[in-house]
């Protein structure tokens, strides 16, 4: 019921990019913690497999010894789909024999996509071009454009209703957490989501309490000067 890209990029961030025709597909599927992998869990989606697959990587497990594990417990897993990669790049993917077709993975260096219920398989393969072909782009817009070129090809074949975008950097919460729950054309509305974040809460979590900076910036002052630079950045960037 879902199609979804995870990566890691050359900075190390960790980020998950998912649609389906399925209500508040981020609530469940999508699953990081920095420092250790992301995972996303779909088809007849096992929510536990995210902590669990994490666990194992944490435990020094590679991704594929660790969907080995969880879908060894798993009565169910004919039914699931799973994939992972972790924070040193490496993936791995499992799809159940009896998930509904079209269904199947790929992989790249550090990133996968994977998918079930779709039009076609040229959803994936068009989820990872796009990628590919787009590497100079930040991080969250690179899995954005990844997502909406699988849906140029098809999508879920049943439809559209949810996306969500998920990244964590180098902290133990995350650094974007975007999500459309139910709505007509949930990618461009991801994407009105991503620009809006752009305004004032992406620079404003650059100055949170860090761990290479524990207490983050507090003079508000400072706080707007940070917001200004990171806006002459972009615009410098766009130019």
């Amino acid at each position: 019921m879902t199609w979804s890209i995870i990566a890691r990029d050359a900075s190390g961030a960790l980020g998950i990019a998912i649609a389906s025709r399925f209500f508040a597909v981020g609530a469940l599927c999508p699953h990081i913690r920095s420092g250790v992998g992301a995972v996303a869990t779909q088809a007849l989606v096992n929510p536990m497999y995210g902590p669990q697959v994490l666990d194992a990587l944490e435990e020094g497990l590679t991704p594929q010894q660790a969907i080995e594990r969880v879908t060894a417990a798993d009565e169910g897993r004919d039914l699931r789909q799973v994939h992972v990669v972790d924070a040193q790049g490496r993936t791995a993917q499992y799809t159940g024999k009896t998930c509904v077709e079209w269904c199947g993975h790929t992989q790249g260096d550090g990133f996968s996509v994977a998918g079930n219920m779709l039009a076609g398989a040229a959803v994936i393969a068009d989820t990872a071009q796009a990628f590919r072909e787009n590497d100079a782009l930040p991080f969250a817009e690179r899995l954005i454009a990844a997502l909406a070129a699988g849906e140029g090809a098809g999508g879920d074949k049943r439809g559209k209703q949810a996306a969500a975008v998920l990244i964590y950097t180098t902290e133990s919460y995350c650094a974007l957490d975007l999500r459309v729950d139910d709505h007509e054309e949930p990618m461009q509305e991801l994407r009105r989501l991503y620009d809006k974040s752009l305004e004032r809460f992406q620079p404003f979590t650059a100055c949170l309490p860090s761990l290479a900076r524990p207490a983050g910036i507090t003079d508000r002052a400072v706080i707007e000067a940070e917001v200004e630079r990171f806006h002459a950045r972009r615009s410098g960037a766009i130019q």
